[in-house]
């Protein structure tokens, strides 16, 4: 957290000669975007593949002052999105120093800091809260509770000897607490119906009420939620007059196209090792080829999670062949696709009758990326010499403890394999790890398109007549 700067006023006289006026939350997320889109900034940092989608209608939604409610299978970065939403708030905004709610010195609305505001008047001492302060998250749970979101009475506070009566004995929840900032739910229908009925108010008259107490305070938050669809029509629901109270409903989607799934994936996952553009072409590829099979339940979806954790274990994959051989860097190579079925399967729900044929259909969809990526790379690109080096003899093997040079080494010199780096993005003198990634990649596309043989046990693969 930044210290707080030093030119900034100190006592609400400070703050009102300095002409600082109370803003809503609202006015202040609608002033800040629009600043930025006038300035042609980037509002969302780190959200791709929503920019002609869900990001309008976002944008729109703010600039209306709605509350938001986005709807998506899971991994498609709702809870991502909404984070951002701090971004767009002051870097630096005045509360009341030692109030138990982040109020405006010049707007208090609890009555013990009416009372100081009163008797202090331009005294009232002034602190500075960070925007990232401003955001609070709950993730839904069926445990949560009135007294946690909104509030309860605090014993404490009774004995200390204040009556039942005395609206100061209430012990604020975690919305009155994010008075002035942003309120996001994750898993909104998992909330209890009755649950929901109590930020019925909230949404929409902006007070509370715990138990008896004749208490209305006058919030100022932005409530923002997500949803699962699935849930929000079956398993949990979001109640009706709480989704009506929502200004704004809005779809999220998965990556709409490759470029945008690799993107995801690269600016996501944490490599140890090298995993090289065609690799990531390819586990895209499965992501999307996975979304659209029959046999994988389509309903909890394929979450973008899931291209993340495979490209991390491609490259754990080639950082332990890189331990085993001395090879440096540790570049991915295609036979490190091969981990991937095995050790992601649980991340997915398959469709009733698919029991025992899960790997099985994973390694179909996998080949099936490996040859449309190789489509899209070698269009145009006669690999027939490198097939008939293959068959004249020249045996390939590659595998965990095969470098990168000793797949180059098997093959002869061939203009073609210079014409396959290149569409790799690799140069001649690059490390002959990522030269070989790119040979084995149209090894597999010769596989696969039944031009090769390939041999295949626990240790090793062959490539060969």
């Amino acid at each position: 957290m930044n210290d707080v700067p030093a030119n900034l006023p100190r006592t609400a006289g400070d703050l009102r000669a300095a002409g600082h006026l109370p803003r809503s939350i609202s006015r202040e997320l609608h002033d800040n975007l629009l600043a930025k889109l006038r300035a042609g900034e980037d509002a969302w940092p780190g959200i791709v593949g929503f920019s002609r989608t869900v990001l309008p209608q976002l944008e729109r939604a703010l600039l209306a002052g709605h509350d938001v409610v986005l709807l998506g299978e899971r991994g498609q970065g709702k809870t991502r999105l909404l984070r951002t939403l701090a971004g767009l708030l002051d870097e630096w905004t005045p509360v009341i120093e030692g109030a138990e709610l982040a109020e405006h010195p010049l707007d208090p609305i609890t009555p013990e800091s009416r009372r100081r505001a009163a008797e202090l008047g331009d005294a009232l001492p002034v602190t500075w809260r960070h925007r990232d302060e401003r955001y609070t998250e709950k993730l839904a749970t069926p445990d949560t509770s009135v007294g946690d979101l909104i509030g309860d009475v605090d014993p404490v506070k009774v004995a200390e000897g204040r009556s039942l009566g005395d609206p100061e004995t209430i012990h604020f929840g975690l919305v009155p607490r994010a008075h002035r900032g942003i309120v996001a739910i994750n898993e909104l229908p998992d909330l209890a119906e009755r649950i929901q009925v109590a930020l019925l108010n909230v949404m929409e008259e902006r007070d509370i009420q715990v138990r008896g107490y004749t208490l209305r305070l006058p919030l100022d938050v932005l409530l923002v939620a997500t949803a699962n669809p699935e849930d929000y029509t079956n398993r949990g629901r979001i109640i009706t007059p709480l989704k009506d109270r929502f200004g704004a409903e809005i779809r999220t989607h998965y990556p709409l196209d490759v470029e945008a799934e690799v993107a995801v994936v690269r600016q996501e996952a944490h490599l140890v090792a090298e995993v090289g553009e065609p690799l990531l072409e390819v586990l895209a590829r499965f992501v999307r080829n996975l979304r659209e099979s029959p046999v994988i339940d389509q309903r909890s979806g394929v979450s973008a999670r899931f291209a993340v954790a495979a490209a991390e274990t491609v490259g754990a994959a080639a950082l332990r062949r890189s331990a085993l051989t001395g090879e440096e860097p540790a570049v991915a190579r295609p036979v490190d696709l091969d981990a991937v079925p095995g050790v992601l399967r649980g991340k997915l729900e398959f469709e009733p009758g698919e029991e025992g044929r899960e790997t099985e259909h994973l390694v179909h969809l996998l080949r099936r990326a490996v040859a449309e990526t190789a489509r899209s790379r070698f269009a145009g690109l006669d690999l027939l010499p490198l097939a008939d080096a293959v068959e004249s003899g020249h045996l390939v093997a590659t595998g965990e403890r095969v470098p990168g040079k000793d797949v180059l080494a098997a093959l002869p010199e061939l203009p073609v394999l210079h014409d396959v780096a290149a569409r790799a993005g690799v140069g001649p003198d690059e490390p002959a790890g990522r030269i070989a990634a790119a040979v084995e990649l149209a090894l597999e596309s010769l596989f696969l398109s039944r031009k090769l043989a390939k041999d295949s046990d626990d240790d090793s693969t062959v490539y060969g007549r």
